[in-house]
């Protein structure tokens, strides 16, 4: 059998070892292959190549259900369960996702981007299950680096306390969740997985101990005690920590060897309640450069196989804005050693791992853990530390309370470098920074800003370092700068709540926020090669907003439009007709800016052209809202 035949992974039931070991080498094969042409996730799924084949080989997955964590790492279950084809079009518009998606196949039995989920949703169909008193099986797949999270302790916890509800979890353990794993779970674990199993011992002990004399059928409380305690010390130091909580414990068995991991399942899935198997794999097996560079192989864009390179770009591009706001953060640290930045787990993503090198007393990674990032960042803040939290928009969300609760109320000065905020393209609707505007604009003590520019860009950082009356935040774009010169010193701080008057019209009063004041100024010039004068505002700030700015010009102009790389609702527009509502300020406006829909994966360019976010596009609907009249007439 070849993989491009295999649409179902019941097909894969009965295939010998040396079959599936076949396999697994088509699965890497197709992987390297596609990731190499177009870019994406590597060394997660290549770790888990030899953990798929084996589990599924245990399962019904007609009947059974299989949650993922994350979904990067599922790549080799996507190839099983007929994508195969269409694996090429990965993560590119209209083609197969790069995470798992319900609505992209019926094997998909839970979307995740996020990490941390998964034993929560196995736990909550495990549960639906023995209400309906059906019999599937329910399994969670979960890296040790989402162990950091809580909210999978928390569903460990809630686990270990339904005895008699079937649950497997999965731990695929690699050392690694995108850099290698921080904190005292990530240690303990480590010390575990090179240990021998032992867990076929403490399955015996009750049995062994009822055929001594004086004990037949029943044990004395004393002697349970005892059982009990004999059979911690059968399990490795984390395997009793995971027994005590509630669950068995299976390993640490080798994650690449087939035959070990399918007779592991198979015990595993015998036990009435709640079980753990640790698997420890290598991430990017298979693929000797990537399992040498674990970080730099997590994902990659397109590359030379044969090298491990990355192909070079066709032509120069600018820095990023995470590599300027690193650069610049770590040369502002290094001149004031009460700036700390933060991190939960996206050293790289975020460009901290700069400060790391650097200034590694002054950088801290809490793991996949965002509440307690923002919380931690208060404290140090109560302090006089000026704690500075760069995390990616999309993950903000997952400390929403503790910003409100912990930052917000108590008015501390912790500053927000929001990464990836907007369009973000390729990774789709659980990574796309749509709606930090919105759930951050309605929170009282919270400044809020966005540079137009990656030199804009320095001068909010220094602004975010001075400000100490209450938290701010800055959001700021995936991709590169526009190309500006960048400062190495003598930066200033920006006005709190000024905006700035970067072009002059009578015509159309045009406000751009953040990454789409370039776009207003394209849509200014195309305008004016049509005889309508615009003036371009940069707010810089949705709050406060510049109303002192802004309302007057509205007033005087009597058009007015705004642009933003956010949702609509709740965001920079809605405050702009909040404010000019406010200044009894009445005049139409037109608001540009993602629509009350999921954006899907795709290029931002793809993305902003499906939504009509273009220059061109812009400019068009603008003529035809405000400057119908006069535009000339069709010749009949």
């Amino acid at each position: 059998m070849h993989l491009s035949e295999v649409t179902h992974p019941n097909q894969l039931h009965g295939l010998s070892i040396r079959q599936l070991e076949e396999i697994a080498r088509q699965i890497r094969e197709k992987h390297l292959e596609t990731i190499a042409a177009s870019g994406g996730h590597l060394g997660p799924g290549l770790g888990v190549v030899e953990l798929t084949l084996g589990l599924y080989q245990t399962l019904d997955l007609d009947r059974d259900k299989v949650v993922w964590d994350v979904g990067h790492q599922a790549y080799p279950h996507k190839l099983i369960t007929g994508r195969y084809h269409d694996f090429h079009t990965l993560r590119q518009k209209d083609g197969v996702a790069g995470y798992l998606k319900r609505s992209e196949n019926r094997f998909d039995h839970f979307g995740a981007g996020h990490a941390s989920t998964s034993i929560s949703a196995a736990l909550g169909m495990a549960i639906a299950r023995d209400l309906a008193g059906d019999d599937y099986k329910s399994v969670a797949i979960i890296g040790d680096g989402s162990l950091t999270g809580g909210m999978a302790l928390e569903a460990i916890n809630h686990a270990g306390h339904l005895p008699h509800t079937r649950l497997m979890v999965v731990l695929n353990d690699n050392e690694m969740s995108i850099s290698p794993n921080v904190g005292a779970i990530s240690r303990y674990l480590n010390k575990v997985r090179l240990s021998d199993p032992m867990q076929f011992l403490s399955s015996n002990i009750e049995e062994q101990l009822r055929h001594l004399p004086f004990f037949g059928d029943s044990l004395s409380p004393d002697m349970e005690r005892l059982k009990e305690s004999m059979k911690r010390l059968t399990v490795p130091k984390v395997g009793a920590v995971i027994e005590e909580l509630g669950f068995k414990y299976f390993g640490p068995v080798d994650g690449h060897n087939l035959e070990e991991l399918i007779d592991t399942f198979n015990q595993a899935h015998k036990m009435p309640g709640p079980v753990l198997v640790h698997v420890a794999t290598t991430k990017g097996k298979g693929y000797e450069i990537a399992e040498k560079d674990q970080v730099g192989y997590h994902a990659q864009s397109p590359f030379d196989l044969t090298t491990g390179k990355a192909y070079p770009k066709k032509k120069p591009t600018p820095p990023s804005y995470s590599k300027v706001f690193a650069h610049t953060l770590t040369t502002l640290a290094a001149n004031n050693p009460k700036i700390v930045g933060i991190t939960a787990a996206m050293a790289t993503g975020t460009g901290l791992d700069k400060l790391q090198q650097k200034l590694p007393k002054q950088y801290i990674d809490v793991g996949i853990a965002e509440q307690h990032a923002v919380t931690l960042a208060a404290g140090l803040a109560c302090e006089g530390v000026r704690p500075v939290v760069a995390i990616y928009s999309t993950f903000l969300q997952r400390a929403y309370d503790q910003v409100i609760h912990d930052v917000c109320i108590q008015k501390l000065p912790v500053f927000f470098c929001i990464d990836r905020a907007g369009i973000v393209g390729a990774d789709g609707p659980t990574h796309q920074g749509m709606y930090d505007i919105a759930y951050l604009r309605c929170l009282p003590n919270l400044v809020i800003m966005a540079p137009k520019d990656e030199s804009e860009l320095q001068q909010m950082l220094v602004t975010g370092v001075d400000y100490t009356d209450g938290p701010i935040a800055m959001r700021y774009p995936r991709g590169n700068g526009v190309g500006v010169p960048l400062m190495e010193d003598g930066w200033e701080p920006l006005e709190i709540g000024k905006g700035e008057i970067l072009r002059h019209g009578d015509d159309l009063l045009l406000l751009g926020y953040g990454s789409m004041v370039q776009t207003a100024l394209q849509v200014a010039e195309l305008l004016g090669e049509h005889g309508i004068g615009v003036t371009v505002i940069n707010a810089r700030f949705v709050k406060p907003l510049d109303t002192d700015l802004i309302a007057p010009l509205a007033r005087q102009i009597g058009k007015v439009a705004t642009i933003e790389e956010g949702c609509l609702i709740g965001g920079f527009g809605a405050a702009v007709l909040e404010a000019l509502q406010d200044h009894d300020v009445h005049v139409p406006v037109k608001r540009f800016g993602v629509p009350d829909i999921l954006v899907d994966h795709a290029t931002p360019d793809q993305s902003k052209t499906d939504l009509g976010l273009t220059g061109s596009q812009i400019a068009e609907q603008l003529r035809a809202t405000f400057f119908a009249a006069q535009q000339p007439s069709a010749v009949l």
